[in-house]
């Protein structure tokens, strides 16, 4: 890939001759919410970059050896900054909806699609039993 803008890789990007490549399904989930995120207007490539640019320092900084596999770790932690940041979603609106997603796919029977509007409208987010 070359040229400009978020279909083009980063550096440390993990990649083939292809594209992108992903390890886990929640990692092409971040690359493609950050992508439409961008392409709906909320933040330019520009911001973007910095921001990934930001978290990876940090984390490198904190003691991350920075061997490529936890470049989406880093890719998430971004986007959640920037979401936040942003007035997209508040980090308390982001740790009520990961809360959401795990209640609801602790309750979906196994090969079923997980319900998240379930969770939320029973109340159960947020609680144990």
């Amino acid at each position: 890939m070359t040229g400009t803008g978020p279909t083009c890789l980063l550096p440390l990007q993990p990649h083939d001759a292809e594209g992108p490549v992903f390890r886990e399904p929640w990692e092409a989930q971040a690359f493609a919410m950050t992508l439409r995120l961008h392409e709906a207007g909320h933040f330019t490539w520009a911001e973007w970059a910095s921001a990934l640019s930001a978290q990876i320092t940090a984390a490198q900084a904190a003691g991350d050896p920075d061997l490529g596999d936890t470049y989406y770790t880093h890719w998430l932690a971004a986007l959640e900054a920037l979401v936040a940041r942003k007035g997209i979603a508040s980090r308390t609106e982001q740790v009520a909806r990961k809360e959401a997603w795990r209640v609801a796919a602790e309750r979906a029977p196994h090969g079923e699609p997980i319900a998240l509007d379930a969770a939320i409208r029973a109340g159960e987010v947020g609680r144990d039993g």
